[in-house]
């Protein structure tokens, strides 16, 4: 085992399977630069830039899919997806379907999401709860390195379009290019466990739709995703001092969802606490909630999830967005109820 970053992870499971597989990819703005040992490598011919307009890259990065090529395209912030979901939601998600499988479009859509670095709700937004809900999409969130490159070996095997969601505090390029300069005396509260870790020499898949057990516990189950889990286990380490064992589950894929581990947790704890940095309406915590009760499992549930627009504030943000204080206080109201 070696020890890399989660940004490296990625890049390392990226250049083992293009030294495989010449159909693939990369393509999107300053790619050239941002992957610069990939484009030394591959040449520009399979790593190059493209114009600054999602909604034109991805859709050709669709069509390059479905004629035989495997595209990994960088929408540099998932807030930026918007302009590209013509392409995601009309097209790439519903040509397998539309065409009885005779069309596949084999697409990683690689973005950076989430906050804690004080830029704004323009620019921190998670959205994979409002991504995941698209039929035909699988949508990732990798919360170590290991997982990270495993997932995004597994992304490129996939047949059909993967939303592939890094958190920017997990990935140390992004917090020298955004939270760095003017704001080097702003705390920004980066998991070490995330962002630095072990990984193998050589990448093997890891199966899209399998949870972790990251810790395990009898009272309450807490499941999350990315920073979320990280929180979560710190969370964890206090309630613990309190009396409180938790199982900390890492969903790593929303969509698919591993259904099974995350209800037979729940039915041994019998309380669900989702942590989940994305928007509390109609979106992950509630979607989970719904999976257990569907499965007929009495349980208490709570969530601490983003309640509302990001504040730019890095003071207000704290508060808004869940952390340790929020995940503990809702843990121990789960424990009274």
């Amino acid at each position: 085992m070696k020890k890399i970053s989660f940004a490296q992870a990625i890049e390392s499971a990226l250049a083992q399977a293009m030294s495989m597989d010449d159909h693939i990819i990369i393509m999107g703005e300053d790619v050239e630069l941002s992957r610069v040992n990939l484009f030394s490598r591959f040449g520009k011919k399979r790593v190059f830039n493209t114009p600054i307009s999602e909604g034109a890259f991805v859709g050709a990065a669709v069509a390059a899919a479905m004629a035989g090529l495997k595209p990994v395209v960088e929408v540099m912030l998932v807030d930026f997806i918007g302009t590209a979901m013509d392409a995601i939601l009309n097209h790439a998600a519903k040509v397998e379907a539309f065409s009885g499988g005779r069309w596949k479009v084999p697409l990683v859509i690689r973005s950076a999401c989430g906050g804690g670095y004080g830029d704004g709700g323009q620019h921190e937004q998670s959205l994979w709860g409002w991504l995941a809900h698209i039929p035909g999409v699988a949508v990732v969130v990798p919360s170590t390195p290991v997982d990270a490159g495993g997932l995004m070996v597994s992304a490129l095997q996939h047949e059909g379009p993967v939303i592939f969601l890094e958190h920017k505090l997990l990935a140390d390029y992004w917090l020298d290019y955004m939270g760095g300069n003017s704001r080097e005396a702003v705390h920004f509260d980066v998991p070490p466990d995330g962002a630095y870790g072990a990984v193998p020499h050589t990448w093997e898949a890891i199966p899209l739709g399998q949870a972790s057990i990251r810790r395990k516990g009898k009272d309450i189950t807490i499941a999350s995703v990315g920073v979320g889990v990280h929180r979560s286990l710190e969370a964890a380490t206090m309630l613990k001092r309190k009396g409180i064992s938790c199982t900390v589950l890492d969903l790593r894929s929303i969509a698919p969802l591993d259904k099974a581990t995350l209800c037979t947790s729940v039915k041994k704890t019998g309380r669900l606490l989702v942590v989940d940095e994305d928007y509390c309406s109609y979106g992950l915590s509630g979607e989970l909630a719904a999976v257990v009760s569907e499965a007929r499992i009495s349980f208490n549930y709570a969530r601490v999830c983003t309640d509302d627009t990001i504040p730019f504030s890095r003071n207000l943000e704290d508060d808004v967005l869940p952390n340790k204080t929020r995940i503990t206080d809702a843990a121990v109201k789960l424990m009274n109820e």
